[in-house]
């Protein structure tokens, strides 16, 4: 399934929140620069179709869902099994 298009800053910025992971973390989970989470999120740039998957793999990784404005987001969901306590641990 492509993800392009799904991923918005401000999801990354909320997921990223929601895990207590700064742009740092992101970047080695997703093997990704820091500087290209830090322009994304800043709205300097859109993500390469390959860099969008890389992140939000690194994002389905540690339990969150992403909601895609077709079905009501965008936004983050952790579903149940989702280790909302410890979620730095989770994609460890």
């Amino acid at each position: 399934m492509s993800t392009k298009g799904i991923l918005t800053p401000g999801q990354c910025r909320a997921a990223r929140g929601f895990l207590d992971w700064t742009q740092e973390e992101l970047a080695e989970r997703a093997a990704v620069s820091r500087g290209t989470i830090r322009d994304f999120e800043k709205g300097r740039h859109a993500l390469h179709r390959s860099t969008e998957t890389l992140l939000t793999a690194a994002f389905t990784t540690a339990g969150l869902r992403l909601v895609p404005r077709e079905e009501g987001g965008p936004g983050v969901l952790c579903p149940a099994e989702c280790p909302a306590s410890g979620a730095n641990d989770a994609a460890a």
